[in-house]
C-alpha cells in the first residue's frame, strides 16, 4: 500500500482542530502559528499552566520541523514544496495534540526510530538525567541543537511520543509525530 498524504492529513485533523497547515515551513509561518495558537488558547480559556506547556511544546515541535526537514528532490517538487511539512493542533478527549509531519531521508529512519524508542522507554527521572547529559556532553549540530528537542518535549508533556514512518518512495519516508499534552495541569 502506498502512502497517501491526503488521507494522513485528514486523520491528523480529527478532534477539535485549533490550527491546521500543510505547505512550506518558514520562519514567518512559525511566528504566525505561535501568534494564532496563543490567541486561540486564550479564547477557549485554557488554564495558564497548560497554555504555557502547549506553547513551549509547539515552539520545540516547530523548531524540530524547521531545522530537521529534508529538502525533497526535484522529481517530488512538482507535488510538494521543497521544505514541505504538516502541522495540526487539535483538542481531543481531555488532551491537546500537536501533530507534525515531514519528509525524511529513508537512511535516517532507523536512527530516529531508535532515538524516539529510547526516549519513550525512560522514566521521568531518567529523562531529566538524559537531558542533562546531552546538554553537557553533546556538540551543537549544524542544524542548531544537540538532540535535545524530542527529549525536552517528552520531559515537558510527561507522555510518550507517538510516531509513525510511512514509506513514500525509495529515497524518502514521511515522518508523523503526535505529541499529547494533558488538559489538566499535572
Amino acid at each position: 500500500m502506498t502512502f497517501n498524504l491526503q488521507e494522513s492529513y485528514k486523520k491528523m485533523n480529527e478532534g477539535e482542530v485549533l490550527l491546521a497547515y500543510k505547505g512550506s515551513i518558514t520562519t514567518d509561518l512559525i511566528t504566525n502559528v505561535l501568534e494564532v495558537i496563543e490567541s486561540k488558547l486564550e479564547d477557549i480559556r485554557t488554564a495558564s499552566a497548560v497554555r504555557k506547556k502547549i506553547y513551549n511544546v509547539l515552539v520545540e515541535s516547530l523548531q524540530n520541523l524547521f531545522h530537521h526537514i529534508d529538502d525533497i528532490p526535484e522529481l517530488v517538487k512538482d507535488e510538494f514544496d521543497a521544505r514541505f511539512g504538516v502541522l495540526v493542533v487539535a483538542k481531543e478527549e481531555g488532551m491537546y495534540r500537536i501533530s507534525t509531519g515531514n519528509f525524511v531521508r529513508t537512511g535516517k529512519v532507523k536512527q530516529l526510530r531508535e532515538k524516539i524508542d529510547k526516549i519513550n522507554s525512560l522514566s521521568k527521572e531518567e529523562l531529566k538525567d538524559m537531558y542533562k547529559f546531552v546538554l553537557n556532553h553533546q556538540k551543537l549540530s549544524s542544524k542548531g541543537g544537540g538532540g535535545l528537542g524530542l527529549i525536552d518535549i517528552a520531559k515537558k508533556t510527561g507522555n510518550k511520543l507517538d510516531y509513525v514512518f510511512h514509506n513514500y518512495n525509495d529515497e524518502f519516508d514521511f515522518f508523523n509525530l503526535n505529541v499529547y499534552i494533558s488538559e489538566s495541569k499535572n
